[in-house]
């Protein structure tokens, strides 16, 4: 039996890829990963394949995208699917880390001073208003701690290069953007889809860059679609 693997991204939790567990659960094990502890991507990339035995299609968002991708590079026989929403694939580019340690210094602040500064960019900017999203999204910042927040920056610095390996990647693969997220622009995900053999890109309108939150309903929606063409289960 094949595990959905359910990835958050940068200091985020469950409450990501909670409607598409919901979604899914009766029709596959559901995973759902806790990155608390971890200092590198290809360290929590291995973590999650030692954990969970068998074979798995990876869900990441953000962050988690990058991991997903590290997981297929290290277990090509395992990894069946990849689902990458609001991912990127380089390295680490120029001025980055700078503009990184500043906000590993506002989390070590106060982590709501972080929330306060970090979150409104990320959502599409018709959302920023919006006190149910952002209270929900801030309580999920809140719920992680400047020390795990400085870990998983430090990890994100410190990524692998994964546009290296794009081409060898031979699982079926979904990209999922968003037309309003400014951090992971569609461009992004479309050079993913134009270097993996089997890669389909769908576009989500009215998000940002936290779109499995922003739009849940559609979001999911896209990807039981797409298992269900990959997997040929139509039962979720």
């Amino acid at each position: 039996m094949t595990t959905l693997v359910l990835v958050p991204g940068l200091i985020s939790d469950g409450i990501v890829w909670q409607p598409l567990a919901e979604a899914v659960s009766r029709r596959m094990p559901v995973h759902a990963a806790d990155l608390s502890a971890g200092t590198s991507i290809t360290g929590m990339a291995q973590t999650l394949l030692d954990t969970i035995a068998g074979d798995v299609i990876v869900v990441g968002h953000s962050m988690g995208g990058r991991i997903a991708l590290e997981m297929a590079r290290l277990a090509p026989q395992r990894v069946k699917g990849l689902v990458l929403a609001n991912t990127g694939h380089g390295p680490k580019k120029d001025g980055e880390e700078v503009k990184r340690q500043a906000m590993i210094d506002l989390g070590h602040s106060g982590m709501d001073k972080l929330a306060a500064q970090w979150l409104p960019p990320m959502l599409d900017a018709a959302r920023a208003d919006d006190s149910t999203l952002v209270a929900e999204l801030t309580a999920m910042v809140l719920r992680a701690d400047a020390d795990m927040h400085e870990r998983q920056i430090r990890a994100l610095m410190g990524r692998p290069n994964a546009t290296a390996y794009l081409g060898e990647i031979a699982c079926p693969v979904l990209l999922v953007a968003a037309h309003q997220d400014g951090w992971s622009p569609v461009a992004q995900h479309q050079e993913i889809a134009d270097a993996v053999a089997d890669a389909e890109l769908v576009i989500i309108d009215n998000a940002g860059h936290f779109a499995p939150v922003e739009r849940p309903q559609e979001v999911t929606d896209a990807i039981v679609a797409w298992l269900d063409r990959k997997t040929g289960d139509s039962n979720a």
